[in-house]
């Protein structure tokens, strides 16, 4: 049954297909020009301009969905340029639906527009007030939607976020939008070179008071349960290639749509390997998305996505 590649694609368990890939944009509104940083090649960081551009580009590869980030140019102890209707993320979101075809799904965190780096307000013990926190996040997510985002994606892991979100959403007339939930979001030591890109580490401490603890398989399952019950449309596991078995769990305890992030680590040690000759830089890309395919997501937030597109469309 291996015989040829006809006989074992005819036999293939997990497919890949472009449309199960999303792509994490940038922009940021100090910038005139593109940029790209050191730990994640490939990956570029926008102005905000040139949005016809950027969706031709992206939709070319074959892939139709984003996931958008944006850096503020002014950050202030409570993150309020996240929430503010000419914000950077809000115009990045405009621009693309304004300009392209593509599914614009909208990051909802604070960790990019506050001074001190945390998803929340601190108080004076720098610890983050969660219910303070939530009605920023309502703020955030109005903002989104009227905007143009067609999927909000809350990633700061509070207590109680998907239904404050749902609540401010239903409040202010966006019924129809769907929230991706950020579910089960691990304490990970792969974020790093996300945080270079988006200007988003914590001035002091960590995120371990509120991220989960990379160990804690059954409270990934309880999270995910807190969220599918606050109402979330779709749950998420992040990072995914550590996780694969959190991703399993939640594919057979669930039936939301389940989306994986392989986060900007895990591209960048592909990256970098690659770049040394250590293994074929191609073939980790697919097999590292297929495995998390066939560990039951249905969708990929991916720095790969339109690289993977490209080979999936040959």
């Amino acid at each position: 049954m291996r015989k040829n590649k006809k006989i074992r694609n005819l036999l293939s368990e997990t497919r890949l297909h472009p449309d199960d890939l999303i792509l994490p944009i940038f922009f940021d509104e100090r910038l005139s020009d593109v940029k790209t940083t050191a730990s994640m090649p490939g990956v570029k960081t926008f102005p905000l301009k040139g949005y016809g551009e950027i969706g031709h580009n992206i939709e070319d590869s074959g892939v139709s969905t984003v996931l958008v980030f944006g850096i503020p140019g002014k950050k202030d102890s409570v993150g309020s340029e996240a929430f503010n209707e000419r914000g950077v993320v809000q115009k990045a979101i405009s621009g693309l639906k304004e300009n392209s075809d593509l599914t614009v799904i909208a990051d909802l965190c604070l960790c990019e527009y506050t001074d001190h780096g945390h998803c929340g307000v601190l108080d004076k013990d720098g610890w983050v007030k969660n219910d303070e926190t939530l009605e920023l996040y309502g703020k955030v997510a109005v903002s989104q939607a009227a905007a143009g985002a067609d999927i909000i994606a809350p990633s700061g892991m509070m207590d109680g976020q998907i239904s404050a979100i749902r609540r401010a959403l239903d409040d202010a007339g966006f019924k129809e939008i769907p929230i991706m939930a950020y579910s089960a979001k691990f304490f990970s030591a792969y974020y790093g070179p996300f945080r270079d890109v988006a200007h988003s580490s914590p001035d002091s401490g960590d995120r371990a008071g509120y991220q989960m603890p990379c160990g804690n398989r059954r409270e990934a399952i309880r999270e995910i349960e807190l969220d599918v019950a606050e109402g979330a449309d779709m749950i998420m596991v992040k990072p995914a290639g550590p996780y694969l078995d959190i991703i399993r769990d939640a594919a057979n305890s669930f039936d939301l749509p389940l989306a994986a992030y392989q986060v900007s680590g895990e591209y960048a040690m592909i990256k970098a390997a690659a770049a040394n000759g250590w293994i074929n830089g191609d073939a980790a890309m697919m097999e590292s998305l297929l495995g998390i395919k066939r560990a039951g997501a249905d969708m990929i937030i991916t720095y790969y996505a339109e690289e993977a597109a490209r080979k999936l469309r040959l």
